[in-house]
Order: C-alpha cells, then structure tokens, then sequence
C-alpha cells in the first residue's frame, strides 16, 4: 500500500474516531475493534458489537509513555525496563485507572494498557491524540480470528470504519504478554 493510501487511512481512521465510532484496524497482535477510550458511548458500542458483558474491561492503546502517564495514577519505575526487555507486545495492567469512562475501568480500579509498536497504529494513535481501546474482532466466547479474512461479517458490517492497511498480511499473530503491576513496582506474569 503507497504512503498516498496509508495517510487516507488514517485520516479516515482518524475521523470516525473523533465521531465517536468503532473501528477495525491491524494492531501489533491481532486485528481489533477500537474507539476513542475516553468515549463511554463508543465504549459501549464495542460490548455491543462483541456482545460482552461490560464487567470484563477491555484494554486500551497508548502511543507512549508520555500518554500512558495520562490515564494511570502512577507508573511505577520497573515499567520501562519491563517494555524494554519484551520482544514481544506487553500488555501491563495497572492499578488506579484516571481520564477513563468507568464502563472501560475493571471492578477493581484497574486499566490493562499497551504501548503499541504496530506502525500503523502507533501513528492512529498519535494523530488522534488519545488512546483508543482494543478488543480481538469476534462475537465474545468465539475463537480470536488470526487474519482480516478470518473476521466475522456481522462484526465488519457493525463498525463505522475498516482500516484497509494490513487486510492482506497472513503472518502469524500471538496475544501480547500480560503482566499485573502494583504501585511499589512489584509484578506478576498473568499471561506469557
């Protein structure tokens, strides 16, 4: 895809975000349905599309620390190292969400967040100067699709924009690391 078409992309992407609605994009694990994360309708808008219960939180997409520090309490020292040494995506989970709709926010206060290294996505993110939320593209309880060709129609023909960048990549796709963090720095490997 040329630069010409990328930059229409995320200009569209852009957009329907700042509308308020769903989109389907690449990110650096999986395809996924995403909204402005500081939009509790558009948020609501996704349990609909997914059929999920709300009292399972989604995860969020910063495009760095510096946007990560918006919407927790506090970063503990330990998490740059921790991004550093994955070679893989890290999804961190922290206490104290802030900024955030509570219909976004887990039981507990916390909010699972990952600084994405997809390209694409990063510069979504950046140019709409929020985070956006990320969720697999599938009807909860169904398999995570691997490819773009392996979404649902009912889930595509839901959104408000598809992303047309990365519908033809067939590379194999891996859910990111979770990791549970506390305010003193001290960790726990949810998923690996």
């Amino acid at each position: 895809m040329n630069e010409e078409l990328i930059n229409a992309d995320l200009d569209q992407s852009v957009d329907a975000l700042r509308k308020g609605g769903v989109i389907l994009y690449p990110t650096d694990t999986i395809w996924g349905l995403g909204c402005d994360a500081t939009n509790s309708k558009a948020v609501e808008k996704i349990y609909t599309i997914k059929k999920r219960n709300e009292g399972k939180s989604l995860i969020i997409l910063v495009d760095g620390e510096e946007m990560l520090t918006h919407y927790v309490q506090s970063v503990p020292a330990i998490v740059h190292d921790l991004i550093e040494q994955y070679d893989r995506p890290l999804t961190i989970i922290y206490p104290d969400a802030r900024n955030l709709p509570k219909n976004l926010i887990a039981p507990d206060g916390s909010i699972a967040i990952r600084i994405v290294r997809n390209v694409f996505c990063r510069g979504m993110i950046a140019q709409f100067g929020k985070p956006i939320t990320s969720t697999s593209a599938n009807v909860s309880g169904l398999p995570s699709p691997a490819s773009f060709q392996a979404i649902p129609e009912e889930v595509i023909l839901a959104v408000d924009y598809t992303v047309a960048h990365g519908r033809d990549d067939l590379k194999a796709t891996f859910p990111s690391t979770i990791i549970r963090i506390d305010t003193n720095g001290e960790f726990e490997i949810i998923r690996s």
